[in-house]
């Protein structure tokens, strides 16, 4: 069920409430006991992390991973070893 938040436009009071979406919205405050309780818009109180349907669905042209676009350690490339300098020995 999700939770809905209210403020009352009467004395200003904040409130949640835990419905059912088929609930009637709640009208009365139960502060000041007013018919002013007026239903508050709030983000969604969840986040897609990992992977999954929506970053392999949703990705754009060069990123691979939306979720964080740095490679992982497994997959970083290998630091390229300095060339010697022609002429030069090894030390042994």
């Amino acid at each position: 069920m999700p939770i809905y938040s209210y403020q009352c436009q009467a004395c200003g009071h904040v409130l949640e409430a835990l419905q059912k979406i088929s609930d009637k919205p709640l009208t009365d405050c139960p502060v000041c006991h007013q018919s002013e309780l007026k239903k508050q818009l709030t983000a969604a109180g969840f986040r897609l992390s990992g992977s999954g349907w929506y970053e392999t669905d949703f990705k754009k042209e060069k990123r691979k991973n939306i979720a964080g676009d740095q490679p992982s350690e497994s997959k970083a490339k290998p630091e390229a070893k300095p060339k010697e300098a022609a002429g030069s020995t090894p030390a042994a």
